[in-house]
This record gives C-alpha cells, structure tokens and sequence, in this order.
C-alpha cells in the first residue's frame, strides 16, 4: 500500500469510525456491509458480471435495490474522504474502509490489493465506472437486482448465491461469521435487532450463541418471521438458523465456536477474496 499512501486514507478511515450519533457509537459494521455489498453481485456467468471494481453501486438500479437499503448512509460516511483523497478510486474506498473496519473492531487483518488511481500509468484493479467516458454501455456494467443473499431464505439459496460467486461450504460459514456485528432495522431489511451481544467488536460469539440459545420465532408488524433469544434481546435470520439446521454448514459453525484463530484465518481469506470479485487486474479501463 506503498502507493498514493493508501496508509493515510486507513487513518483518515479510522478516525471517522466513532460516531456517538450511529448505530451502538459506531459506523465501522455499516462500512463492512457496503464493502460487502458491493462485491458481493458478482456473477462470472452474465454479461454483466458484477462485483467491487466500478463502485457501481452510485446508479440504479444497484443504488435502489432493497438489499442495499441504509447504505447510502456508509457511502455519504466516506465522502469527505473521498474529497480529501480524489486521487483514490470509490471502488477502491469502499472495499478499503470495509478491511479497515474490521480491523479496527479487533477482526483479522485481511488482504487488501489497491487498483488503480489516477496517478498511476498503468490502469488495473478496480476503477470507478463513468457513464459518460465509458466504452461499455450502462446495462452491461450495472448489475440488475436479485443478486445479494436473501435473508428469509434457506441453505439452497445461500448456497445458490455464494457458489454463483465461487464460494464452498466452509467460505460461506466464514463470510456470514460477518454478523457477529452490526444489527439489523426494520426500515431497511425488515429486520430488528443484533445479532450479538458486542455489535462494534468482531468475535466469534455469532457462532457460539447459534449453538448455545433457544432461538424462538418472532413476526413482527411488518409480517417477517425472524428469531429471538428467550430475553428478545438478540436475533437470528431464517438464513442464519439455517446454518445449525444443515449438517454440512453446522460443522463449520461448530468449529468456528471452539476455535477462533481458525475463523479469524478462514474469514480473513474468504473476504479478501470477496473484495476481489469482478476485478480484472492488468486490464483496460472502463
């Protein structure tokens, strides 16, 4: 991260991740999530394959998918840094603040690879789509919606969208150890509540209180089921019970509770690899 001093923009990054005005004092789980999202439509099969390189996530119909409702909060977030550091692509700041994120809630240090910046000579990695310069036209660069995992669904469709994107059973149980933080709203997915009991650290405690809690439906006003711990204190979504239901899925769920080195190390990998979906390096620009 020699270049540009991708360092400054990690600091610059940190510095804004405390905001008493946020969820539980904190915007470092929102950036996960955009960082998240905004790879996470990938799919090598279409002509438009999405993923993180374009940061397409600034234009319908990505920007207006339901599954990405709340974050233009995170994208309005990093403005100002993005402002600070022109020369940084959205692309690369959003996936950026996403490792950065991670980090600074006392996750694993995942590999992060730069793509291009205006400085460079050479155009690689992610790089910002424009409409109005680009020579590939708009319906094969933005991805359609449909493509991020619904969280009412079961183990055939997590597997349907994470195996699209390139993923195995034990990368999919590491990716979703991503809701040891954060929380839901109900204003946005339709959901209500965290996860765990630590929303703004990263542990493994996702897992264990899967296995650990009586985890008893729950409707709310809105007519989505989801789940709750006997105290209401706590949820679970139908794709995240369907980890403990499946056998296959339960025995990574079950490692990752005993053993948080090793999913620190799993998830470490499973996202950089997230990150670097949709990314050609080497490549024309857009």
């Amino acid at each position: 991260m020699s270049s540009n001093n991708y360092t400054a923009v990690e600091n610059a990054i940190r510095s804004i991740l405390k905001n008493n005005s946020y969820d539980d004092g904190s915007i470092a789980p929102v950036l996960v999530r955009l960082a998240w999202h905004a790879s996470g439509t990938y799919d090598p099969r279409s002509p438009c394959p999405g993923g993180s390189n374009g940061a397409t996530m600034r234009y319908a119909p990505e920007s207006t998918d339901g599954a990405n409702a709340g974050l233009e909060h995170a994208r309005a977030f990093l403005e100002p840094i993005k402002k600070q550091f022109p020369w940084i692509s959205y692309a690369d700041l959003w996936t950026l603040a996403g490792v950065v994120a991670i980090e600074a809630m006392g996750g694993p240090k995942v590999r992060w690879t730069p793509g291009m910046s205006f400085n460079t000579i050479r155009s690689s990695g992610r790089q910002d789509y424009d409409p109005s310069t680009s020579r590939i036209k708009f319906a094969k660069i933005i991805p359609p919606n449909g493509r991020l995992p619904d969280a009412a669904q079961g183990q055939k469709h997590i597997r349907d969208v994470f195996y699209r994107m390139g993923f195995d059973d034990r990368e999919i149980v590491a990716l979703l150890g991503a809701h040891t933080i954060g929380r839901c709203h109900a204003n946005r997915s339709g959901f209500e509540g965290p996860w765990t009991y630590t929303p703004t650290r990263f542990s493994n405690q996702y897992y264990v209180l899967l296995l650990k809690t009586s985890w008893d439906k729950k409707f709310l006003a809105n007519g989505n089921m989801q789940y709750k711990d006997p105290e209401d204190e706590l949820m679970m979504l139908p794709a995240d019970i369907a980890l403990i239901l499946d056998p296959k899925f339960r025995t990574f769920v079950e490692l990752y509770a005993k053993d948080k080195d090793t999913f620190y190390r799993d998830f470490s990998s499973a996202f950089s690899k997230l990150l670097e979906l949709g990314v050609k390096r080497n490549q024309n620009k857009l």
